[in-house]
C-alpha cells in the first residue's frame, strides 16, 4: 500500500468522468423538476427502477435510475453529488476515466439488482398471505390507485402495492460504491463527520455499511433502499478483489 494521499481537487477542476456525472445527474433532475410542474409528467414512472413484475418495468431502468433523485427533497441529489465529487474525483485520479466509470457503472447496477432480489423475496412473503384474485387486482389496478394518491384498505394489498408499483431512484448505489472503494484503497485517510468529527476512513466505511444493513432489516417501513447501498458496496468489493487477483495492463500500487 503506497503511503501517497489524495485528497479532492476542487471545483475549479475536476476529472471528465466525475464532471459529466455531475453534469448529467443535474440535467436530469432539472427536467423532473420542469416536466413535472408544467406537464405533470413524472420521469420516475419511466426512468426510475420498477420491480420487474410491474407493467413500468423496462431494462434500461438499471441504468436510468442512477441519474433520478427526488424532485421533493433536494437534500437527496445534494448529499450524492458531494459524495460523488469528494470520493470520485479521488478514485479517478488513481483509477484514470475508463476504470473508474467502469466502477461507478457496475456498482450502480450492482445496487439495483440487489434492490430486485429484495423486493422480489418481499413480495413472495406477501403473495402467500393473499388470494390469486386479490393479488390479480393490485396487478391490475394498483398503478392507477396510487396515482390517485391512494392505496388499498386491506394493509397486504397495499403493502403489496407499493412494491409492485413504486420505484427506486438516486446515484446512492454508486455512491456507496465509491466509499467503499476509498475505505479500501486509503483505509487510514481521514474523513471528517459533520466537517470537525474526524474517522478513518475504514471505521466509516465498516460503520456505515453496519447501520445500512440494520436499517435494512429492521427499519422496512423506510423509503429508502438500505439495501441498495448495501448491494453498491458488495459489488464494488468484488470488482476490486477482482481488480487485485488480475491486474490488467494499466498496474496499480493501490490494489497490492
Amino acid at each position: 500500500m503506497s503511503n501517497q494521499r489524495y485528497s479532492p481537487t476542487g471545483f475549479g477542476f475536476l476529472p471528465p468522468v466525475v464532471k459529466n456525472l455531475l453534469i448529467i445527474n443535474a440535467l436530469f433532475y432539472v427536467a423532473t423538476l420542469v416536466l413535472g410542474n408544467t406537464m405533470r409528467i413524472d420521469l420516475t414512472d419511466y426512468l426510475g427502477l420498477h420491480y420487474f413484475a410491474s407493467p413500468h418495468f423496462a431494462t434500461y431502468q438499471f441504468v436510468s435510475y442512477m441519474f433520478m433523485h427526488n424532485p421533493h427533497d433536494f437534500s437527496h441529489i445534494l448529499f450524492n453529488m458531494f459524495a460523488l465529487w469528494m470520493f470520485g474525483s479521488v478514485l479517478e485520479q488513481v483509477w484514470g476515466p475508463k476504470k473508474f466509470l467502469i466502477y461507478y457503472m457496475i456498482t450502480g447496477i450492482g445496487a439495483a439488482l440487489i434492490q430486485i432480489l429484495v423486493i422480489y423475496i418481499q413480495v413472495r412473503n406477501v403473495e402467500m398471505s393473499l388470494t390469486p384474485d386479490l393479488i390479480d387486482q393490485v396487478r391490475e389496478t394498483g398503478f392507477q390507485v396510487l396515482q390517485n394518491n391512494q392505496n388499498f384498505g386491506d394493509p397486504l394489498m397495499a403493502k403489496l402495492n407499493e412494491l409492485y408499483n413504486s420505484s427506486t431512484i438516486g446515484a446512492s448505489g454508486a455512491v456507496f460504491g465509491l466509499l467503499l472503494a476509498f475505505g479500501m484503497l486509503f483505509p487510514n485517510s481521514l474523513i471528517y463527520l459533520y466537517f470537525f468529527i474526524p474517522i478513518k476512513a475504514k471505521w466509516f466505511v465498516i460503520i456505515y455499511g453496519a447501520i445500512e444493513l440494520f436499517s435494512g432489516v429492521y427499519n422496512t417501513g423506510s423509503d429508502v433502499a438500505h439495501f441498495a447501498h448495501l448491494g453498491g458496496m458488495i459489488f464494488g468489493f468484488f470488482l476490486i478483489m477482482y481488480w487485485k487477483k488480475y491486474p490488467n495492463k494499466h498496474h496499480n500500487d493501490y490494489l497490492q
